[in-house]
C-alpha cells in the first residue's frame, strides 16, 4: 500500500499568503503631534472618525512641537502635525518633511489668577499685557519646552526687546495641561492654547484676560516625513491620512468639534 502524500506545497502557500494578508491588515502609521491638540480632545474625536473609512492605525505620540519635528527628522515616525511655522520651515527646507498642508487654526490667549493683580485685562495688546506681568513681576509659568506654544511665547517676549529675567518668571518643562494647572495653583499668569483652555478651564482657578491679538493666531500644519531620508517611512498611508484631514470630510469634522458650544479649532485647508 502506497503512503498517503499531502499536498504541502499548496498548504503552505496558504499559510503564507494568511500570514501576508494578515500583515496588510495591520497597517498603521506613527503620528507626532502636539499636546494642544491632544489634551482637547480633537485628536480621538477626529481618529474615531477616521476609523470608520480606515482600516489604518495611527499610533499617536503626543509631544511639543520641537520634540515632534525631532522624531520626524530621526524617522521616528511617518508624519507630524504641528503649529510653529519658522520651525516647519526649517524642517521642510533641510529635507526632512515634505507635502506640508495646513489643516486648521485657533488661537493663544493669555490667562491668569481671577483677581489679574497685573490688570492684563486693561491691556489693549499681548506685548502690553507680556510687559504688565513682568513691570508689577507677577508670576508667569513658561512652558519651557521647546513646544509650539513655548516658541510662540519666546517671540511674544522679544517684541518687548529681551527674553524675559525677572524673578516671577518660571519654567515647568511640561505639556499645556500640566503647565496650567501650575498657574493654577501658583496664581500665575501663561500664555496657552484656546482649545486646552476651553477644554480644562472649568478645573482651574484662572480666568481669560487677553485675546484676539492678530500676534496670537496659532496655525496647524500637516507634514510627511521624506522617505528618501527614511525609506521606512510609510508614506503612502501617512498622505492617505493627511489628505483626509485637509478634505471636505475631514475639514468638516474639525469645524462641527466643540467644547460646551464652542468651537475650538477652524478648519483652514478649504
Amino acid at each position: 500500500m502506497k503512503p498517503i502524500r499531502l499536498p504541502l506545497i499548496p498548504t503552505l502557500l496558504a499559510m503564507v499568503l494568511t500570514f501576508v494578508s494578515g500583515i496588510a491588515m495591520a497597517d498603521s502609521i506613527r503620528f507626532a503631534t502636539t499636546t494642544s491638540t491632544y489634551n482637547s480632545g480633537l485628536l480621538d474625536y477626529l481618529l474615531n472618525h477616521y476609523a470608520n473609512v480606515s482600516q489604518t492605525e495611527v499610533q499617536v505620540i503626543s509631544v511639543g512641537t520641537g520634540k515632534a519635528l525631532k522624531m520626524a527628522e530621526n524617522g521616528d515616525v511617518d508624519l507630524v502635525m504641528t503649529h510653529a511655522p519658522s520651525a516647519e520651515a526649517r524642517f521642510i527646507d533641510q529635507g526632512f518633511g515634505i507635502e506640508p498642508l495646513g489643516v486648521m487654526y485657533n488661537d493663544f490667549v493669555l490667562v491668569g489668577p481671577k483677581d489679574d493683580a497685573a490688570q492684563v485685562s486693561l491691556a489693549q495688546t499681548v506685548t502690553e499685557g507680556l510687559s504688565l506681568i513682568m513691570l508689577s513681576n507677577q508670576r508667569f509659568i513658561s512652558r519651557g519646552d521647546d513646544s509650539g506654544t513655548h516658541k510662540k511665547e519666546l517671540q511674544l517676549w522679544q517684541h518687548l526687546g529681551a527674553l524675559p529675567s525677572f524673578a516671577g518668571y518660571l519654567e515647568s518643562g511640561r505639556g499645556m495641561g500640566h503647565s496650567l494647572q501650575m498657574a493654577s495653583e501658583l496664581g500665575a499668569y501663561t500664555l496657552t492654547d484656546r482649545g486646552t483652555w476651553l477644554a480644562l478651564k472649568d478645573k482651574l482657578a484662572l480666568r481669560l484676560v487677553l485675546e484676539t491679538d492678530p500676534r496670537l493666531l496659532n496655525p496647524y500644519q500637516v507634514i510627511l516625513v521624506n522617505p528618501v531620508r527614511h525609506q521606512h517611512a510609510n508614506v503612502k498611508s501617512a498622505r492617505e491620512f493627511a489628505q483626509w484631514m485637509v478634505s471636505s470630510e475631514g475639514q468638516g469634522i474639525i469645524g462641527k468639534f466643540r467644547i460646551n458650544g464652542e468651537v475650538l479649532f477652524v478648519p483652514s485647508a478649504l
